[in-house]
C-alpha cells in the first residue's frame, strides 16, 4: 500500500479554490482549502507531480512539526528536539524563513534566528560539523508559519517560489508573476484550441502561459534546482518517472501545433524580450507577435472566435490619468469593432477604467497584483460590430466621448462656442470654458493656449466616492472628446480645501512651462508641479485695469504671486514697479516673466519677504498700490497667522501710510462672503468703492462671488 502524506500547498489570497480543483486533477488528492493555500493528501508520486504541474501554487511544503509555544524558549526548544538529521545533511547549506508573530516573537528575523540557532545547535550536540546558512541560494529551506501561539515548521520542497518558471530572462516595467498570469488565464473563459489575444502583451507573460498550457508544457519543466533534492525522504527514480511522462506529454502535443496566440505591444523592446521569453518557454512556434498601438488594433483571426485577454496600464504603470481614459476609451471601441462575438477578459488596478471600455461584464473577480487590489472582468463582445472608425487616437475617444457624460459635453461644446470666439477678440489664450455648470459635474476646465486642465473640486461627503470618480472619467473623456486636445496635454487635478499652512502646495517637479497670451503680455504657466498654474484666470480684466492705471505712475504689487499685475503695469508705461512676495519660486517666476516680457530689472525691483513685515519697515511712498492678500495663511515664515476679513483694516492703514495724496489702492481678494469694514476705513479717512463687478470677465459670469475688487482712496476732506 503506497503511503500517503498530507502536504500544503501556498497560493495568492483568492486562489485557494482554483487550486484546490488544479491539485485534484493533477493529483487525484483529497484536498481541503485553507487561507492562503489547500492541505492536499496524497502519495509522493502525486506530490512531485504537484510541483512540476501546478500552475497556481506559489510553494509546496512538507509539515514537520505542528505544535504550541508561548515563548522563545518554547519555540527553540521545538527546534532543538527535531531529529534535522533525518531531514538533510549537515553539508548542506540551509536558510529559514519565518512568517508570522505573536506577543512573545514580535519581530520575523528574530523568529528565524531562533529557528537557526535550534537546527544548529542540534547537529552540534549530536556531533555534527555546524551547518551553514545561505540566504541566497540554499540547498534547504525551512518554512516557520507562527499564528498567534500555533507554530506550523514546513520543508520548502520547491525551493525557489513556483512563480519563478525559468523562462523569463527580462520584463516590462510592471511584470505579472507566473502563477497570477495562469489564474487570469483559467478565468478568461478561453479554451484550448481557440485564439487567443494579447493587445498590450509587455513581456508576454499571458499569452507564454496560455500556449504551454496549449502544448501541455508542465510549468517548471525547465527548472534547473528543486527544494527536495537535498532532502534525504527524495525518491530520485519515482522523481524520474513523473518528469519523463511530463516530457512525453509535451512531445505527443507537439504533433500538430496550433499557432493561433498573437500579442501585440506598441514598444519594440518588450516585444523583443516577450519572443525571447518564449523562446525559452519552448512555444514560440504558438505566438505571433507585432509592433502596434491598440487604437488601430486588428482582429488577426477574423474568421475564428476566440478571447481577447489583456492587463493594460493602470494608474501604477502610467500616471497620467488623462491618456488612461483614452486608452480604455479607445480599446473599447476597437474590441467592439474588430472583435465581435469574442470573449474578453481585461485585469486591471483601477476598476472605474473599465467602465471606460463601456462593455457590460458578465463575470468578475477580485486578485492582488503584489500589494494592488485589481479585478478582473470578462466580457460577452456584442456580435454586432460596431460601425468602423478611421484609425486614430483622437477619432476614437471622440467616438467614446460620445457615449458618457453627454450633458457635460454638451454644456462644454456650448461654452466653447460662446468663449472661445471672445477670447480670440480679447487677445487671450488662457480663460475658463465650463465651472461647476452642472450639480453631477463638479469641476473646471480651463484653456492654456493648447493645453486643458480640468480641476475636480472636492465632492461633498454625501456623494458616492467611487460615483464621484467615475463621473469625473466620464468628464475626461468627453472633455477629450469635446475639445480634441491631445490626451498628453490634458491635465487632471483634484483641489481640495485649504487646511495647511501654505497658500501654494507643491505637487510636482516636471518643470513644464510655458507661456500664454494676455492683453499683449506674455506669461509663464506651469499646469502640473504646483495647485494652482502661476496665473489667476478670474483676475484677468483686474491686471488690465491696474495696467492702464499705472502708467507714468510708480506702482507697488504686494503678495505679488508670481508678478503678473507687474507685468501689465511695466508694459503700460509705470514710472516703476515694486514687487514683494514671500516665496521665492514666485519671485524667481516673476523674474522670468520680466525677461519674457523684455522687461529690465533696473526699474521693476524684486524683494522677497513676509509682505506685512517689508511693509511694516517701507519707507517708500507709491501712487498706485496693487494688493490681493492670500484669504488665510498660518506660514511659519510669517510671524503671524492672516486672516483677510479680520486683518484688512490693519493691512490698509499700513498701505495708507505709503500712498501718495493722489493715489490708489486696488485691493483684491478671494475670500467669499467678504465684508469690507466701512467703519474702519472712515476713521483711516479712506473710500472704497466696490468694482467687483467690473472686474469679473466674461468666462466667470456665472461665478460673480468668486472674487471681491475694492478701489480705495484718500477721502478728499484728508488731501
Amino acid at each position: 500500500m503506497t503511503t500517503k502524506t498530507t502536504y500544503f500547498a501556498t497560493t495568492a489570497r483568492g486562489f485557494e479554490e482554483m487550486l484546490k480543483s488544479e491539485l485534484e486533477q493533477i493529483t487525484d488528492a483529497q484536498c481541503k482549502i485553507a487561507q492562503g493555500g489547500v492541505h492536499f493528501t496524497t502519495d509522493q508520486t502525486g506530490m512531485y507531480k504537484a510541483l512540476l504541474h501546478s500552475r497556481l501554487a506559489s510553494r509546496i511544503l512538507l509539515p514537520l512539526l505542528q505544535t504550541k509555544i508561548f515563548s522563545d524558549s518554547d519555540l527553540y526548544a521545538s527546534i532543538v528536539s527535531y531529529q534535522w538529521a533525518d531531514l538533510f545533511d549537515p553539508r548542506d547549506t540551509f536558510f529559514v524563513d519565518f512568517n508570522g508573530t505573536n506577543q512573545e516573537i514580535r519581530h520575523t528575523q528574530f523568529g528565524a534566528m531562533r529557528v537557526k540557532d535550534g537546527i544548529v545547535d542540534y547537529f552540534e550536540r549530536k556531533g555534527f560539523a555546524r551547518p551553514t546558512v545561505d540566504k541566497i541560494n540554499p540547498d534547504v529551506r525551512i518554512h516557520v508559519y507562527l499564528d498567534r501561539e500555533n507554530l506550523v515548521v514546513s520543508l520548502d520542497l520547491s525551493g525557489d517560489a513556483l512563480h519563478m518558471r525559468g523562462y523569463r530572462e527580462d520584463t516590462g516595467k510592471a511584470p505579472l508573476r507566473e502563477t497570477l498570469a495562469a489564474a487570469i488565464i483559467l478565468r478568461s473563459g478561453w479554451k484550448k484550441g481557440t485564439a487567443l489575444v494579447d493587445p498590450m502583451c509587455g513581456s508576454g507573460t499571458l499569452l507564454i502561459e496560455a500556449a504551454q498550457m496549449q502544448a501541455n508544457i508542465a510549468p517548471q519543466i525547465n527548472r534547473q534546482k528543486w527544494g527536495f533534492y537535498a532532502w534525504k525522504g527524495h525518491s530520485q527514480a519515482l522523481w524520474k518517472y513523473v518528469f519523463d511522462q511530463a516530457v512525453e506529454l509535451q512531445k505527443n502535443s507537439e504533433i500538430s501545433p496550433l499557432a493561433n496566440f498573437y500579442g501585440f505591444d506598441l514598444d519594440h523592446r518588450v516585444l523583443a524580450k516577450a519572443k525571447q521569453n518564449a523562446e525559452n518557454a519552448g512555444v514560440a512556434h504558438l505566438i505571433q507577435w507585432q509592433q502596434g498601438d491598440v487604437a488601430a488594433l486588428k482582429n488577426p483571426f477574423p474568421e475564428q472566435i476566440g478571447t481577447v485577454v489583456c492587463n493594460p496600464p493602470y494608474g501604477e504603470r502610467l500616471g497620467t490619468t488623462p491618456a488612461l481614459i483614452a486608452l480604455y476609451s479607445v480599446f473599447g471601441q476597437r474590441l467592439k469593432q474588430q472583435f465581435a462575438g469574442w470573449n474578453a477578459s481585461i485585469f486591471s488596478g483601477e476598476p472605474e477604467l473599465l467602465n471606460c471600455l463601456r462593455l457590460r461584464s458578465s463575470r468578475q473577480f477580485k486578485a492582488k497584483n503584489g500589494p494592488l487590489d485589481c479585478v478582473q472582468k470578462n466580457y460577452l463582445i456584442s456580435e454586432r460590430a460596431v460601425e468602423q472608425k478611421p484609425d486614430l487616437v483622437f477619432e476614437q475617444t471622440a467616438h467614446a466621448g460620445k457615449e458618457v457624460a453627454q450633458d457635460f459635453a454638451n454644456r462644454l461644446a456650448k461654452n466653447i462656442k460662446k468663449i472661445e470666439k471672445w477670447a480670440k477678440q480679447q487677445g487671450i489664450d488662457a480663460y475658463r470654458l465650463y465651472d461647476a455648470d452642472l450639480p453631477e459635474y463638479n469641476l473646471a476646465v480651463d484653456r492654456y493656449a493648447d493645453h486643458i486642465v480640468v480641476q475636480e473640486y472636492a465632492a461633498p461627503k454625501n456623494i458616492d466616492e467611487n460615483k464621484a470618480r467615475q463621473r469625473l472619467l466620464d468628464a475626461v473623456s468627453a472633455t477629450l472628446y469635446v475639445t480634441g486636445v491631445e490626451t498628453n496635454k490634458l491635465v487632471l487635478k483634484v483641489r481640495q480645501k485649504q487646511k495647511g499652512t501654505n497658500q501654494y502646495e507643491k505637487l510636482a517637479n516636471k518643470g513644464d512651462y510655458f507661456y500664454v497670451n494676455e492683453y499683449g503680455a506674455k506669461l509663464w504657466v506651469n499646469l502640473t508641479d504646483y495647485l494652482d498654474t502661476g496665473l489667476f484666470l478670474d483676475h484677468r480684466l483686474t491686471r488690465k485695469m491696474v495696467g492702464t492705471m499705472a502708467k507714468g505712475k510708480t506702482f507697488l504689487n504686494l503678495f505679488a504671486y508670481t508678478g503678473s499685475a507687474t507685468i501689465h503695469a511695466a508694459l503700460n508705461g509705470a514710472k516703476s514697479t515694486t514687487t514683494v512676495d514671500m516665496s521665492n519660486t514666485y519671485l524667481n517666476w516673476a523674474e522670468q516673466n520680466l525677461e519674457l516680457n523684455n522687461l529690465s530689472l533696473r526699474h521693476n525691483r524684486l524683494f522677497q519677504a513676509d509682505c506685512l513685515q517689508w511693509l511694516a519697515e517701507c519707507r517708500e511712498r507709491f501712487e498706485l498700490i496693487f494688493v490681493d492678500p492670500p484669504t488665510f495663511s498660518n506660514s511659519k515664515r510669517m510671524e503671524n497667522s492672516w486672516d483677510v476679513q479680520r486683518d484688512h483694516i490693519d493691512l490698509l492703514k499700513q498701505l495708507k501710510r505709503i500712498l501718495t495724496n493722489d493715489g490708489t489702492i486696488v485691493f483684491s481678494n478671494n475670500k467669499r462672503g467678504f465684508k469690507m469694514d466701512f467703519e474702519g476705513l472712515a476713521q483711516l479717512g479712506l473710500n472704497a468703492e466696490n468694482i467687483s463687478h467690473k472686474t469679473l470677465p466674461l468666462d466667470f459670469e456665472r461665478n460673480p462671488h468668486i472674487h471681491n475688487c475694492w478701489i480705495i482712496t484718500h477721502q478728499k476732506e484728508q488731501l
